[in-house]
């Protein structure tokens, strides 16, 4: 049975549009190097891990804003940051300055940065009793998103593209790429319509500061009881583990359209891939919820990260069909265990459920910046196919030491005194 609160469906509607614009980077950035301004593995990497890095490295800051003030601003400001962010880095790519291009393009982090912690604070709290049901859902908006965006990027782009390529290709070495690649951005700036109605419905469905400080008045004692069970040896197995994880999801994705594009892939084609990974890990996660919830979070992040080592692996060597399959079984894998890290933090703190969660997103999110840029460098030396062999491995060896993983222990729910949350809400606006 699905939540039926606005305020979760606000939010999770802006989860989907906010990621359907993070989703973009590497297929607009593989469509800039091809048809407007040439860029290196290097550059791309290093605009999408420090787009990565800002997001996530802001994200415990805005969390912990987001407990005292219950995020409207933040999660409506955030999503039309974002945009408008992006929207002026298109423009500036015109100019075909890589510097004017990427400033623009890290800084529209920031609200992604903002809303995340929002979003997944408000998300779980829609339904106390099922809070790992609701993140699964709030995060599968969200990565539907981002599998949407890249999939209708792509084919606008190519409604715009030349491919004088194919044509020099077959006249000979002689003539091959005389004729220089354009295409047009104009695409990239209707999208940013869709932003309108979720600003809109967390505008006005969001609680304001008065109405979330009533929603959020928790009795002390209940909200120390709560403690970790985790021991010293077990977090630094966590950190490591997520740490690994993030090279595979969400490290790889920043190239997989580059990968497909050296196989001679258009940029529909590499968006649709890339958008099969995307959606994958979002359902996935949805049935990952559930079975953790039997089986233990230990035994599903172990599973599912050794199951995604190999269709990893065997992207780098498939040029077919195939190749779609491939990566819905490596998005689902190694995006499964993503909401099961972050609804274990939320427990671990349930009276500071905003910085938990934007600490825990900001640390997987910045170990995937981070493996971003090492994936980049490599794949400058090593080739892209290599790389990606290279990460299934690192992917597989994930999965073994998630088995040194404690298994969690519930922390007790801590309800606000105010039981009905959506009249507060509505309080908020009127």
């Amino acid at each position: 049975m699905f939540p039926r609160q606005r305020l979760f469906w606000s939010v999770s509607l802006g989860h989907t549009i906010i990621d359907m614009f993070n989703g973009l980077g590497p297929v607009l950035l593989t469509f800039l190097s091809g048809h407007l301004m040439p860029l290196t593995n290097t550059q791309i990497g290093f605009a999408i891990s420090a787009y990565q890095l800002v997001g996530a490295l802001s994200q415990p800051f805005f969390g912990y804003q987001a407990d005292k003030s219950g995020g409207r601003l933040l999660g409506a400001g955030g999503l039309a940051w974002t945009v408008a962010l992006l929207m002026l880095s298109v423009v500036m790519a015109t100019t075909g300055q890589y510097v004017l291009m990427v400033i623009p393009f890290v800084l529209a982090a920031l609200g992604s940065g903002a809303f995340h912690p929002v979003g997944s604070m408000h998300a779980a709290d829609a339904d106390r009793k099922r809070t790992t049901r609701n993140l699964s859902i709030f995060f599968f908006m969200g990565q539907a998103g981002n599998g949407i965006g890249p999939a209708v990027l792509g084919l606008l782009l190519d409604s715009t593209a030349t491919y004088n390529g194919f044509f020099t290709e077959k006249l000979g070495p002689a003539l091959s790429g005389i004729l220089l690649e354009h295409g047009s951005l104009s695409p990239v700036l209707a999208m940013s319509l869709f932003a309108i109605p979720g600003v809109l419905m967390m505008a006005f469905w969001m609680p304001g500061m008065r109405a979330y400080a009533l929603q959020r008045h928790v009795p002390q004692q209940a909200a120390t009881q709560t403690q970790t069970s985790f021991a010293s040896r077990a977090l630094w197995v966590l950190v490591l583990v997520v740490t690994l994880r993030s090279l595979g999801n969400p490290g790889s994705i920043a190239f997989l359209p580059g990968l497909f594009a050296l196989k001679g892939w258009s940029a529909s084609e590499y968006g649709l891939i890339t958008s099969a990974f995307w959606l994958a890990g979002g359902v996935a996660g949805i049935v990952a919820g559930q079975v953790a919830e039997r089986f233990g979070s230990r035994n599903v992040i172990s599973l599912t990260l050794a199951l995604g080592a190999a269709p990893i692996f065997l992207l780098a060597t498939v040029n077919s069909p195939a190749a779609f399959l491939l990566a819905l079984a490596a998005g689902g894998f190694t995006g499964a265990s993503h909401s099961l890290i972050v609804v274990m933090a939320q427990r671990l703190m349930p009276a500071r459920k905003g910085f938990a969660s934007g600490a825990t997103l900001g640390f997987i999110f910045g170990t995937g910046a981070l493996g971003t840029m090492v994936i980049g460098t490599l794949s400058d030396r090593l080739t892209l196919p290599v790389t990606f062999q290279i990460i299934g491995i690192v992917t597989l060896i994930a999965g073994v030491l998630a088995l040194g993983l404690p298994s969690e222990q519930r922390a007790p729910e801590v309800q606000p005194t105010s039981d009905i949350l959506e009249p507060a809400a509505d309080a908020a606006v009127s």
